[in-house]
């Protein structure tokens, strides 16, 4: 994936690659315990100091702190809520493989749901005080994410991992970020070899990080395959209204890309409505996974949530562990599942009158 990331601080791991030692051996050198450095030979001390050095690295001491902290309790907040009504929850997978996995491992869990403001929106903080701090570390999920308060976290060393991709400006906020970016490539990829030429993207009204990945990830396969697009929503133009369904109903496009289940739905009876049909005039995939009551079975993008919550988990502890992996996140691949809503292009006629 290509996902843009700020470059990294140096970490324990680069000291210790340039000094050729382990990174126990750094621990101990620059760990602030002098009975622990003078056990390392002078020799070794002297290349791991000169790395240091030259790296400009520089120990995190709030975060050294916490290394020390026994109670194997780990926290999970939600920027907005996902109880009572968890099942239905877009969150709910994740939550299933946070608790799976710390199970496994021997982690207590805590829910954070009790740090709401005022304004309806939940925070970290309340009168200044860190509210997470009562576990080692803690998960983030949520849409609705206060990018202030990942900021201060970063600041202050907490140990956390945040789920989905977040760029907070000064912070390089560690992530478990699903593939939008490489999945969507991959589903322009499918039309193409289908023999579709000529696309189109329809959009959501939202900007975020993980719609960004997925239009950039179609742009970019589209300049990569030679495709033709002149969609609005690839201009970046978000919606669907009927002069796009008439655009589309008379022009030479063949196949559509839809961030959501909602605006494929639509698509597919505004399309009905001027005499063409999903998939024998235009074949459609969905950038999202797909509800129970959908009208047609969409191919559609598959996000594999249990496994970013398992995942999320042992991120999260080895940065308890070793702080300087907060500035690691990690890509988790998605899938496409295959569905009814795709077939080579028809050749195009007319769209006939009502």
């Amino acid at each position: 994936m290509t996902t843009q990331r700020r470059e990294r601080a140096p970490r324990q791991a680069d000291v210790a690659r340039l000094a050729g030692v382990s990174q126990s051996a750094v621990s101990r050198v620059i760990g602030g315990d002098p009975e622990a450095a003078a056990r390392i030979p002078e020799d070794t001390r002297r290349r791991i100091l000169e790395a240091v050095k030259e790296l400009g690295y520089v120990p995190n001491l709030s975060a050294r702190r916490l290394r020390n902290k026994t109670n194997r309790l780990l926290g999970v907040h939600t920027f907005e809520p996902v109880f009572p009504h968890a099942r239905e929850s877009f969150y709910f997978e994740f939550l299933l493989g946070i608790e799976e996995r710390a199970e496994e491992i021997g982690y207590d869990l805590v829910l954070f749901t009790s740090t709401g403001a005022s304004d309806g929106r939940r925070r970290v903080y309340r009168d200044g005080t860190n509210r997470l701090n009562v576990a080692d570390g803690s998960v983030l999920l949520g849409v609705a994410t206060d990018k202030a308060d990942l900021a201060r976290l970063w600041q202050e060393g907490y140990p956390f991992i945040h789920i989905g991709r977040r760029d907070v400006p000064g912070a390089d906020i560690p992530c478990v970020v699903p593939d939008y970016f490489g999945i969507t490539g991959d589903i322009a990829g499918r039309l193409a070899a289908l023999g579709h030429r000529h696309v189109a993207y329809l959009r959501e009204d939202l900007e975020l990080e993980p719609y960004e990945d997925r239009r950039r990830g179609y742009a970019d396969a589209v300049e990569r395959l030679g495709l033709t697009d002149r969609s609005p929503g690839f201009r970046g133009v978000p919606g669907l209204d009927d002069a796009w369904l008439d655009e589309l109903a008379r022009g030479p496009e063949t196949a559509v890309v839809a961030e959501s289940e909602r605006l494929a739905e639509a698509l597919r009876h505004g399309l009905r409505e001027r005499g063409r049909d999903v998939p024998a005039d235009v074949s459609v995939v969905v950038l999202e996974g797909i509800g129970p009551d959908a009208s047609l079975r969409w191919e559609h993008l598959d996000i594999p949530r249990k496994e970013i919550g398992r995942t999320a988990i042992d991120a999260l502890v080895a940065i308890v562990d070793d702080p300087d992996a907060r500035n690691e996140s990690i890509v988790v691949p998605c899938s496409i599942v295959d569905g009814d809503s795709t077939a080579p292009p028809a050749p195009k006629e007319s769209a006939p009158h009502a």
